[in-house]
């Protein structure tokens, strides 16, 4: 604005507009700078009253023009903006601020909030003077641009995507729409954004408030968490039935499962195995869905793009599960016949019932390893109301199986004294056991990563 100003408004007079003046009207202008001020010059000039009514505007008229002054605002960051960027830098999410400011404003302002130390801020004219490969260059070790326009925006984007980066914009103005709409996810402002924002955008902001998109980070992570805990209980579990009932056929002659003729028989009935499935097992997977967020949540990295919903390690864990609970529910079933590698003096009806009894058992341990891939079951062990409820509403069932005459009759079921549940407890909760003993394992690696 001063290049285009010729004269200076001192008192009610105006004067020429000096080289030294306007060195000083540009000094003061980098010291408001310097005070994290926004700053805007404001200039005039005189016209005739008709000059602005031609249908064409001389473009001129934006030259010769009066300096009436500088003026110096502040526009703090919210309160919150500090905690929430350093809860997204701790999450492996790297806040880059792009705005109109003075470079020195948005560099000071940076700082403040912990987004850049350096004090560094690049401005859209330096980037217009940037080749493609000199601005991946510079995105990668940059995090402040000032004075920038949309086009500038969009190139940032894309060469933030170049990087291999997942990148989400935030903007407010129509001219924002290109970047939002290229950015992977597109963040428009609720309260001050325009209709062509957002509809550019994927999100809408309601508050206007980063701390906002931070709070949203981590319920979607708290959400997919708790979509894994569920996979993986279900899976871990059916696939501890899955294995009973093949190596309990494979080894039947073993573990004393003596066939009639040609007949076959199982270790566990149908109607049982629809039981655990659809009542036992129901409950528990539904609490986790509601299991609170991890503590540690927002200090993991995001995960890679190209991540399932299920990881190699999930599947180890599965298989491993389904195989402790196969043997652990055989070698009760071996332990409860006669014969067999475990001998045993029960009847078929009273094997099948502490089999049935022990693989359910062996559920309900699992749902609270399910919980975390490396924090112990025990931490935080009553924070989900809703999982203890639905553990304590299993066991009620299972008894009511058990116990209950006509239920007894269905599903071919025999009464089991006090000493036979705690056999079948202190079996199924080997699977506890040996899952805390990995979580510690998994937790001294990742120490040792650390402290390297």
């Amino acid at each position: 604005l001063v290049a285009r100003c010729s004269q200076e408004l001192v008192g009610e007079g105006k004067r020429p507009l000096s080289a030294a003046r306007r060195a000083e009207i540009l000094q003061a202008n980098e010291e408001l700078a310097g005070q994290a001020l926004r700053t805007l010059g404001v200039a005039a000039r005189e016209l005739p009253a008709d000059a602005l009514e031609h249908e064409e505007v001389d473009e001129g008229l934006e030259h010769e023009l009066i300096f009436l002054g500088l003026i110096g605002m502040i526009d703090p960051p919210r309160e919150e903006a500090k905690q929430a960027v350093a809860r997204a830098k701790n999450a492996g999410i790297r806040p880059i601020m792009i705005t109109g400011d003075h470079p020195i404003t948005a560099a000071i302002i940076a700082g403040e909030l912990g987004i850049a130390s350096d004090g560094r801020a690049v401005t859209g004219v330096e980037l217009e003077k940037q080749t493609d490969e000199a601005l991946a260059q510079t995105v990668r070790e940059v995090s402040v641009y000032a004075r920038v326009n949309p086009e500038h925006k969009l190139r940032i984007v894309k060469a933030l995507q170049s990087g291999g980066a997942t990148v989400a914009m935030t903007g407010d103005g129509v001219n924002d729409a290109p970047a939002l709409k290229a950015a992977d996810i597109g963040v428009a402002m609720g309260i001050t954004g325009t209709d062509v924002s957002k509809q550019a955008a994927d999100v809408v902001l309601t508050d206007d408030n980063f701390a906002t998109i931070v709070a949203a980070v981590e319920e979607g992570r708290a959400i997919f968490t708790n979509i894994r805990k569920f996979l993986r209980y279900l899976l871990a579990s059916n696939m501890g039935e899955v294995m009973t009932m093949f190596f309990g056929v494979l080894l039947a002659k073993v573990i004393g499962l003596h066939a009639e003729g040609s007949a076959v028989v199982l270790p566990l009935l149908a109607t049982q195995l629809l039981w655990i499935n659809l009542v036992t097992d129901g409950a528990p997977a539904l609490a986790l869905g509601v299991d609170p967020a991890d503590a540690g949540v927002m200090r993991k990295p995001p995960r890679p793009r190209d991540e399932g919903v299920i990881t190699r390690r999930m599947w180890f864990d599965i298989f491993f599960v389904g195989f402790v609970s196969a043997a652990g529910t055989l070698a009760v079933l071996d332990a409860s016949l006669p014969g067999g590698l475990i001998e045993g003096s029960g009847s078929m009806r009273y094997a099948q019932t502490m089999a049935f009894t022990t693989v359910m058992l062996f559920s309900l341990f699992t749902v609270f390893n399910s919980r975390s891939f490396e924090r112990s079951a025990f931490a935080g062990l009553f924070s989900n109301q809703w999982l203890w409820g639905a553990v304590l509403l299993s066991l009620l069932l299972q008894m009511a199986v058990v116990y209950t005459p006509f239920l007894q009759q269905a599903f071919s079921t025999a009464s089991l004294s006090f000493g036979d549940w705690l056999r079948c407890t202190a079996v199924a909760s080997s699977v506890l056991w040996l899952g805390e003993l990995g979580k510690l394992i998994r937790r001294a690696r990742n120490q040792q990563a650390v402290a390297g």
